[in-house]
C-alpha cells in the first residue's frame, strides 16, 4: 500500500467530518449524558401507594365490634385464632368505655358492673394489623384458683395476666421481686378461711407469702393483696 494512498485515504476521513451536519456534532455529548441518565416512568405508570399501617386502637375496636356482633369470621381478620378464642369466652357482659391505648396495649373497662382484678375488662395487644393476645377479667370459683393464677403470672414475669385476677396493689407488691427459677421453692399449701375471705400461703425457705383473697363463688374471687413472714 503507497504512502500517496495512505494520504489520500486520511484527507477524505476528514473532508467527511467536515460535511457532517453541525448540528449532529454538537449533540454528541449531550446524547451521551442522556444515554447515562436514569429513566423517568412512563407517563400513565405510577407506583402503588404503600398502605398505611392501621392504629392499635382501629384494630382494637374491630375485634370488639366483631366479638358484639359474634362475627368469629369477620374477628379472625382481626385476630389471631388465640385472640379471637380468648375473647369469645369471656364470662362478662361486654365493657362499655374504651380506655384508651398505651403504646400497643389498648383497654375496655366497665363502669356499670364490677369484676374481679384489676384489669377490668379486656386488655388487647395489637402487632401490626391484628390483635395477637388478649387479656380478661376472670370469673374464678375457688380462692386456690385464683391464687395459683396469680403465682403462675409472676412466674412468667407478666403483670397483665396477674391483673385478671388481683388487684393492682397484689400485684405491685408481687412483682417487687422478679421470680428466680433458680432461687427458693415455693410450695403451695392450700386456703384457709380468714376474716371476710381466704388466707391461700406459699411456703418457701425462710418463710412463707400470704395472698388474702376476697369474693364467692357466685362473684369470682380475687386476690387482694400479699403479706411475708419470715421464719
Amino acid at each position: 500500500m503507497s504512502a500517496r494512498w495512505l494520504r489520500g485515504a486520511a484527507a477524505t476521513a476528514v473532508t467527511a467530518a467536515f460535511l457532517l451536519p453541525a448540528a449532529l456534532l454538537s449533540a454528541g455529548p449531550a446524547l451521551a449524558h442522556a444515554a447515562e441518565a436514569p429513566q423517568a416512568p412512563a407517563k400513565g405508570l405510577t407506583q402503588a401507594p404503600t398502605r398505611a399501617k392501621p392504629a392499635p386502637s382501629t384494630v382494637a375496636k374491630r375485634l370488639l365490634r366483631a366479638w358484639l356482633r359474634g362475627d368469629r369470621h369477620a374477628a379472625s381478620r382481626v385476630a389471631t385464632p388465640g385472640a379471637v378464642s380468648a375473647i369469645f369466652s369471656y364470662p362478662y357482659r361486654a365493657p362499655d368505655e374504651f380506655a384508651g391505648c398505651s403504646g400497643n396495649s389498648c383497654r375496655f373497662v366497665h363502669t356499670s358492673v364490677r369484676v374481679p382484678g384489676g384489669l377490668d375488662g379486656l386488655l388487647m395487644v395489637v402487632s401490626g394489623a391484628k390483635v395477637t393476645k388478649v387479656y380478661q377479667s376472670r370469673h374464678l370459683v375457688k380462692p386456690s384458683a385464683a391464687a395459683r393464677h396469680l403465682f403462675d403470672a409472676w412466674r412468667a414475669h407478666d403483670r397483665n395476666r396477674g391483673l385478671e385476677i388481683a388487684s393492682a396493689t397484689a400485684v405491685r407488691t408481687l412483682f417487687r421481686t422478679k421470680y428466680d427459677p433458680r432461687g427458693v421453692k415455693h410450695y403451695f399449701q392450700g386456703c384457709e378461711p380468714e376474716p371476710k375471705g381466704y388466707s391461700c400461703a406459699y411456703s418457701y425457705e425462710g418463710g412463707a407469702m400470704f395472698m388474702h383473697v376476697r369474693g364467692s363463688k357466685s362473684r369470682g374471687y380475687e386476690v387482694t393483696s400479699i403479706g411475708y413472714i419470715a421464719d
